[in-house]
């Protein structure tokens, strides 16, 4: 019953259609031998057998669609031109694979255990996603980054180092596309964060009270305060979905938080805090209230 009410609770999402499937399988079209989208996972995983069966498990029971990026030079803002080519997460990089399929079912299993079915549902989609790997040349970032329903994981991203990493950084970026399909929501932060970037500069003692993660660039810059990186105010809101997702799973597992919550802190982090429950997890906070 809990499986079945957080699957419904991403009920928006369609499945990835078999053209769509084709092309992140690495085909212009689909192969004249095939019918279905598993038998195009046979085709791109022919030589590994193990990845051939993660591909096929999430495409079972997620929807998720597991294939290559393109070719592409992105602007990587503060980071420069980034080169970036089609990578297949097997043998060397199957690893990353393994965290990203353990990363999906945690969030499923996440979802099912906050959003029973007798309470409220998320408006928030973490399912029939189209996942490409890319490997960047000469770099190690970005690590991941966000399309819409589409994301694109890098086989040697300087962040994904461990499970627990990858699985939080595709929650960031999952959280990137419900901002979108939400049109562009995270603007609704921008005057607190204009406020604090104007008080505190790059100042990492100054901006530590009101960062959701400790994410640092280098030189010491928080990631949700880094500028020339897109529209900041985005990151910041990922990240304050991030450490939503860490307190609401550690409050799952262990009935209380091991630091102080993030609504606790400055008035606009409370502020900020409301507003993203209300609008993506149905108000949803299993964080005791702060005391006065």
């Amino acid at each position: 019953v809990l499986v079945i009410a957080a699957l419904a609770s991403a009920a928006s999402a369609e499945p990835i259609a078999i053209d769509r499937a084709a092309t992140i399988l690495g085909n212009d079209k689909v192969p004249a031998e095939c019918s279905d989208i598993d038998c195009m996972i046979d085709l791109a995983y022919a030589h590994d057998a193990k990845a051939r069966a993660i591909a096929h498990a999430l495409l079972a029971d997620t929807g998720d669609v597991v294939g290559v990026g393109e070719t592409q030079d992105m602007d990587g803002g503060f980071r420069g031109t980034i080169h970036l080519v089609p990578e297949w997460p097997v043998a060397r990089y199957r690893r990353q694979l393994v965290w990203a399929d353990a990363a999906f079912r945690d969030y499923d299993d996440f979802f099912a255990k906050l959003f029973p079915a007798d309470v409220a549902q998320p408006k928030y989609r973490w399912r029939d996603l189209e996942v490409k790997f890319v490997r960047s040349v000469k770099k190690h970032t970005p690590s991941a980054f966000a399309m819409p329903w589409q994301v694109e994981i890098n086989v040697q991203g300087s962040l994904l180092v461990s499970a627990d990493r990858v699985r939080e950084t595709l929650f960031h970026e999952i959280f990137h596309m419900n901002d979108s399909d939400h049109h562009d929501w995270s603007d609704a932060l921008r005057t607190d964060y204009d406020a604090i970037v104007a008080k505190c500069g790059v100042d990492t003692k100054c901006l530590t009270p009101y960062a959701p993660s400790d994410t640092k660039v280098r030189g010491g810059t928080y990631y949700a305060f880094t500028q020339n990186n897109g529209d900041p105010v985005h990151e910041y809101a990922a990240e304050l979905a991030l450490r939503y997702y860490r307190e609401q799973r550690e409050m799952l597992r262990r009935k209380k938080l091991s630091k102080k919550a993030f609504k606790c802190g400055p008035a606009e982090n409370a502020r900020a805090w409301d507003a993203l429950v209300t609008e993506f997890f149905a108000g949803r906070d299993l964080v005791p209230a702060c005391k006065t």
